[in-house]
C-alpha cells in the first residue's frame, strides 16, 4: 500500500497553528474538507470520533509523531490528511514529548483491512529518523509530497 493511494496534496500542511489536540485535529479535518474527501457539513461529527478514539488513548505514538485515527460511514475509501506544527503540540505522546508531525486516517466502518494496513505502513515510515527530519525540514507543501512520493517508491 502507497501512502500516495489515500493522501491527497490538498491535504498537506506545512505549518498548523492549532496548539492543542482538539485544534489540531479540526484543522487536519478540515485539509480533508479542502481536499474533497470530506463535506464539510461532516466535519463536526469526524472531529467527535477522532476525539472519542483519543479518548480510549493517545495516538501520539512518540519521537515527535502523532496518527490520529478513526472510522466512519462518512468516507467510501481511506483518506488521509498530515500537516507539520512547527511548535510541536502536547498531544499526550507516549513518550510525553510535543508531536510535531500529524497523519490523520479516516476509513468507512467496514474497512478495517485498509485502515491496519495504511497504520502500520505510516508507522513503519516514520520510524525512521531521516524521514521524519526530512519531513520537518520540507520548505512546502509539495516537497512534503515528493518526499512522501519518494518513500512509497522504495518500499512498494
Amino acid at each position: 500500500m502507497k501512502i500516495s493511494d489515500f493522501l491527497r496534496d490538498k491535504a498537506i500542511a506545512t505549518s498548523l497553528k492549532a496548539t492543542d489536540k482538539p485544534g489540531v485535529i479540526r484543522e487536519l479535518v478540515q485539509l480533508l474538507v479542502k481536499s474533497g474527501d470530506v463535506k464539510a457539513a461532516d466535519t463536526d461529527r469526524f472531529v467527535e470520533v477522532l476525539l472519542a478514539r483519543e479518548a480510549l488513548g493517545s495516538t501520539g505514538i512518540g519521537q515527535g509523531v502523532g496518527i490520529p485515527h478513526g472510522k466512519s460511514n462518512c468516507v467510501s475509501q481511506l483518506v488521509g490528511a498530515f500537516g507539520i506544527s512547527p511548535r510541536g503540540v502536547n498531544f499526550e505522546a507516549l513518550d510525553g514529548e510535543p508531536v510535531y508531525i500529524f497523519f490523520l486516517l479516516v476509513a468507512p466502518e467496514d474497512a478495517a483491512g485498509p485502515h491496519l494496513k495504511a497504520l502500520a505502513r505510516i508507522s513503519r515510515l516514520l520510524k525512521d529518523k531521516f524521514f521524519r527530519d526530512s519531513l520537518r525540514e520540507a520548505p512546502d507543501e509539495k516537497a512534503i509530497a515528493r518526499i512522501i512520493q519518494q518513500e512509497d517508491q522504495k518500499h512498494v
